[in-house]
């Protein structure tokens, strides 16, 4: 009798929803949970409350869906779309947009061909994309700041932030900033990482700014006497990147390191995945790598 109820478990995984037309592959004894039901309960484990006009809203997608697996990335690229099909997730946690702008605005995309494309197949596959950004940072520890310091095995060097935050600000050995861009690239797995400043300048003191913090907040850092290295993932080549340049050019202690959006935050949305495995035992977790979105000229893409 054993054998034949734990069979018929395994068989009873084919449960049709007429409200999404999709087939959910349900696990023996686990309760099914729509995506609406699965992000409440991501954004209550935070701890933290989204800000007014919060960009983590559901981006396309049925939030009556149930959920057969789920993905965090970065970003929602075509690759990463079609890899979560092809493994049976349906709900795409997203950190940055889904349609090319902060808040996902389409006007722009109305008959664009990449637009249209991507949209389709989103609605063809029955996914629900929805955007865990501002939510993720506020959590403490800040999601992707966590995730990066545990990517880079900086735990033990972490300092306190003005706010108490940790994550942010760093005492590692001495070394140059030749030897320390090297372990960056390595460590973050990046093909690209820009430096301003001097290579052979000898640093300890580090800052983490990730994403695009933006110049006020970079430059706020690089002015504090325990930072001499900030490190960012983008700003406007006319902003902090020439602040310094000039600062570097007057003999100062300060170097910053451009590490590319993505490689700045992709390893908080892998800790995610992790995270989300602690509240969802029994579901399918998968971290899907968006990449870097270029590749250095002269090598092999």
């Amino acid at each position: 009798m054993r054998t034949t109820i734990q069979f018929a478990c395994l068989l009873a995984i084919a449960v049709f929803s007429s409200s999404t037309g999709l087939v959910c592959f349900a696990q023996s004894g686990s309760k099914p949970v729509t995506a609406s039901e699965a992000i409440d309960q991501i954004i209550k484990a935070t701890g933290a409350e989204p800000p007014p006009n919060t960009v983590d809203t559901i981006k396309e997608g049925d939030p009556a869906t149930v959920v057969t697996g789920i993905v965090t990335t970065f970003s929602p690229t075509m690759e990463v779309l079609r890899k979560a099909v092809a493994d049976g997730d349906n709900l795409i946690v997203s950190h940055e947009p889904t349609f090319y702008n902060h808040l996902d605005e389409r006007t722009l995309f109305v008959d664009d061909p990449v637009y249209k494309e991507k949209l389709a197949y989103i609605r063809e596959h029955h996914l629900v994309i929805w955007r865990f950004h501002d939510t993720w940072h506020r959590r403490r520890p800040d999601g992707i700041a966590e995730g990066f310091v545990d990517q880079l095995g900086w735990k033990k060097y972490e300092n306190p932030g003005p706010a108490g935050d940790a994550g942010f600000f760093f005492t590692v050995p001495p070394t140059t900033v030749k030897s320390l861009a090297a372990d960056l690239k390595r460590k973050l797995h990046a093909s690209v990482v820009r430096v301003v400043g001097d290579p052979n300048l000898m640093v300890s003191k580090i800052a983490y700014a990730p994403g695009a913090a933006g110049e006020a907040t970079q430059v706020k850092a690089l002015e504090r006497d325990d930072v001499e290295v900030l490190l960012v993932g983008e700003i406007p080549e006319w902003e902090t990147i020439l602040y310094a340049r000039d600062a570097s050019q007057q003999g100062r202690k300060k170097v910053l390191v451009l590490l590319g959006h993505v490689t700045s935050e992709e390893p908080g949305m892998e800790n995610c995945a992790k995270w989300l495995k602690t509240i969802f035992p029994g579901m399918r977790v998968d971290f899907i790598p968006a990449g870097e979105p270029y590749w250095p000229a002269g090598s092999e893409q």
